[in-house]
């Protein structure tokens, strides 16, 4: 595992629970709105340059009894193949884990499923689920890739564990309309959220100059959004 962070506690990642984080570098897509651009172009040169995933275990067992769960994120974590053993041997310590995915590797989470290694997944919906509408919003993105995507939406959709889909919502990007159209595809899901853009910090700094909706807007996208899906919550607003 190419771990670049840890966040020794937070409790917002993972809603409920007292959680610790860890970032892995490296991800196969260039989302030019992406606010963690450090976990993707920035790798290191050698394995020294990451964080050692003993240190990252060590630090949960000491930490037993005061968090409850690891969130995995990155980049995307689901490039590294030993990311279920990881996993194995942090749920051996007693956590949750939840892990956060860009749905593009489809049987590294379909295994991680089967395993019942996870707790709760969050998946980002990058765009409106049409393969010109994703690689306009991702800038990388195969035909393999997007098949992947959308098989991993379904996939979600119909699994035992508690789901997020989650959608950065970008005005160059993304109209009212088009945040309406994927609570849509995902009719049924329990929980979609729905986050106000960042232009602080980008991977592409021409989207530093990109006004977020307001306040007002994104509570009025997120009303028409719960006629598809059940709870639609709004952060960062």
């Amino acid at each position: 595992m190419r771990i670049s962070g840890l966040l020794k506690q937070t409790l917002v990642d993972y809603p409920g629970e007292v959680a610790a984080t860890v970032f892995t570098q490296g991800c196969n897509l260039r989302c030019p709105f992406c606010h963690n651009g450090h976990l993707v172009t920035r790798p290191g040169k050698t394995q020294n340059d990451y964080m050692d995933e003993q240190m990252v275990l060590d630090f949960l067992a000491e930490r037993q009894g005061f968090l409850d769960a690891l969130v995995i994120t990155g980049g995307e974590p689901t490039l590294h193949q030993d990311l279920p053993s990881f996993i194995a041997k942090v749920k051996d310590l007693g956590f949750l884990v939840k892990l956060d995915t860009n749905g593009t590797n489809l049987l590294m989470l379909e295994f991680l499923l089967d395993q019942k290694l996870l707790d709760y997944v969050a998946m980002d919906i990058k765009a409106p689920v049409e393969i010109k509408a994703y690689q306009n919003a991702c800038g990388n993105l195969s035909l393999e890739d997007f098949f992947n995507i959308r098989n991993s939406l379904n996939l979600l959709k119909n699994a035992d564990i508690k789901v997020e889909f989650r959608t950065t919502v970008i005005p160059s990007l993304h109209s009212s309309e088009d945040i309406i159209n994927i609570a849509k595809y995902i009719t049924g899901a329990k929980l979609y959220t729905i986050q106000q853009f960042n232009p602080e910090v980008t991977l592409d700094v021409n989207y530093e100059k990109v006004l977020p909706y307001d306040k007002k807007d994104m509570e009025l996208i997120a009303k028409k959004c719960r006629a598809y899906v059940e709870i639609v919550r709004v952060i960062n607003i």
